[in-house]
């Protein structure tokens, strides 16, 4: 049994942050029941190449929508949004990530769909949050790395400010919505009572960097990007070594001492401008450069061995290829294969009772269940 079996989730959304938060609750248990739009439903279906093996719906659509049904509903017709409230009143969950106010316009609003459903926990997910005077626009995720100020802490000083690669607004935007769904659920079995949970790319962003927000109200200092380096802990950083690059992170100054013997240097522990962290932080103009002319005198395997037999935390800077070739990646079983498809994805960051929970589903072709669902074609 997985942990959310019994649960009925709503999904109407699209692109990345909701179809995740649903897909995690599939995994876990849940029955997720994707309402997409009549012409072509969710955006995310064209997003490639690649594209799957129908040749039209892209591979990131299939990891975002495993094990979900789908059914297509014209919200602006009103037959259509009765049968969205008919599926709602044996729902435990409704998730929504449409444009902002577009809800308010379909008469699908939270206060609309409490109304008639008051067990019904309603999460929407906001672009940049459901107050404020930017309440209503639209967001994607490199934007929010933008105005949230990730790019302006992202990168080398000299370079301008970076983007991530990955969608980390929009991936931890979808977690965080599964959290508060899932807190709303437990109050809801004390109290009766649904809840609107709001969540929001920008607050999302302003968690990532949260640190140097909180140093900047203490200090009114602005942080600077420090290229892959922290900014209170050295060395903590990506060193170039005689051929690959190396992340080197010695966290303290215990292991600082044991990587300053393994660097053939342990006196650069008790000199007093590096024997303390916050020594080093002050003189690593001075330090970084020293650390970095020792480890490029030897191959990255090298220092990998000699750090790791030292006990000081070490890693290749792995490409996506040589992370899926792995043994670590093989060893933690991270992808599975969907039904029905051959199509291989990463599954569920998380393991009950040791095991990983497998998509019973493919992603569904859209309307794939709307006579399965709702009775009718």
């Amino acid at each position: 049994m997985l942990p959310l079996e019994g649960v009925r989730v709503i999904e109407v959304g699209q692109a990345l942050a909701g179809p995740l938060a649903g897909a995690v609750m599939a995994d876990m248990g849940a029955d997720v029941i994707k309402i997409e739009k009549p012409d072509g439903g969710d955006d995310a279906r064209i997003w490639g190449p690649p594209f799957g093996p129908d040749g039209e719906t892209s591979l990131y659509f299939y990891g975002q929508n495993r094990n979900k049904r789908s059914v297509t509903l014209d919200l602006k017709a009103p037959a259509d949004v009765e049968a969205l409230h008919k599926l709602c009143s044996s729902a435990d969950i409704l998730l929504q990530n449409l444009r902002p106010g577009v809800v308010d316009e379909l008469g699908i609003g939270p206060a609309a769909m409490r109304a008639r459903h008051p067990r019904l926990v309603y999460c929407s997910i906001w672009a940049f949050g459901s107050v404020g005077p930017m309440n209503m626009k639209p967001g994607f995720d490199p934007l929010l790395q933008a105005y949230g100020g990730m790019m302006s802490v992202t990168g080398r000083p000299e370079d301008p400010p970076t983007f991530c690669g990955a969608s980390i607004n929009d991936k931890a935007t979808g977690m965080f919505t599964v959290i508060g769904a899932l807190a709303a659920l437990r109050k809801r079995d004390l109290t009766g009572q649904g809840s609107v949970v709001d969540t929001s790319l920008f607050e999302t962003a302003v968690h990532w960097v949260e640190g140097q927000v909180n140093n900047h109200i203490a200090t009114g200092e602005v942080p600077k990007r420090h290229g892959t380096g922290g900014a209170v802990i050295v060395p903590y950083q990506v060193f170039d070594t005689a051929d690959r690059p190396l992340c080197l992170a010695a966290g303290n100054d215990r292991l600082w001492a044991r990587c300053a013997k393994v660097l053939g240097h342990p006196e650069w522990a008790e000199d007093p401008r590096f024997a303390k962290s916050r020594s080093r932080v002050t003189n690593k103009a001075t330090l970084l450069p020293l650390i970095a002319e020792v480890l490029r005198t030897k191959p990255r395997a090298h220092w990998v061995e000699a750090l790791e037999a030292a006990g000081v935390p070490c890693s290749p800077v792995n490409d996506i290829g040589e992370l899926v070739a792995s043994e670590q990646f093989a060893a933690m079983d991270m992808t599975q294969v969907l039904p029905n498809s051959g199509v291989r994805v990463v599954g569920l960051p998380i393991s009950f009772d040791g095991q990983r929970p497998r998509s019973a589903r493919g992603a569904p072709a859209a309307g794939e269940h709307t006579a399965e669902v709702l009775g009718r074609r």
